[in-house]
């Protein structure tokens, strides 16, 4: 079977805003649909791409009545995994709407603003909160809160600039009633 969007879950999540993903060394994670994880236990690869010859859960015909899939969905309304599972349903739809393509194209956005976020305000405690911000925050909120931080952060250590960076991601995630931690 053809993978074109690795970097898409099988299921919808966005394999580029995980911290898994962004993890040096052997314990990194390219994606559930990479060979070192097509066999790591998830339901959806051994059905979707296996079982029915497809790329995602919505593109199956089963789709709609997939216990599974009503499952997962469910649940990821009120908890989390490792993974933030908070833009889930937002995800799919937009998906649905404006295909996979598009879909990509934001989420290369989003990375790209994560890794921002890493490279300038990580001191080695952060990845997780990051990534979640990267996954929740509108586009244009992620990016004033890079500029702020960098404004506000200019000639400071790595310690000081991470907790400015998080001062503006949480009031930014008091006011529009964010969660910026996993759910348990």
């Amino acid at each position: 079977m053809n993978i074109r969007y690795p970097e898409i879950a099988i299921c919808g999540l966005s394999c580029r805003l995980c911290s898994h993903y962004h993890t040096e060394g052997t314990s990194r994670c390219g994606g559930c649909k990479t060979e070192s994880r097509a066999g790591a236990g998830c339901p959806f690869i051994t059905c979707a791409p296996k079982k029915k010859g497809v790329e995602f859960c919505w593109d199956c015909e089963e789709h709609e009545t997939c216990e599974k899939w009503a499952k997962h969905r469910t649940a990821g309304k009120t908890s989390d995994s490792f993974k933030c599972y908070q833009s889930l349903e937002a995800d799919i739809a937009f998906v649905q709407k404006n295909g996979a393509e598009e879909f990509e194209k934001l989420q290369k956005k989003r990375e790209h603003l994560l890794k921002e976020m890493l490279e300038e305000f990580n001191e080695g405690r952060s990845k997780s909160s990051y990534c979640i911000a990267a996954t929740v925050l509108a586009i244009a909120e992620l990016e004033d809160a890079l500029a702020a931080a960098r404004k506000n952060s200019d000639g400071l250590e790595i310690k000081e600039r991470s907790r400015v960076l998080h001062a503006i991601l949480d009031e930014i995630a008091r006011e529009r009633n964010y969660h910026l931690k996993l759910r348990r």
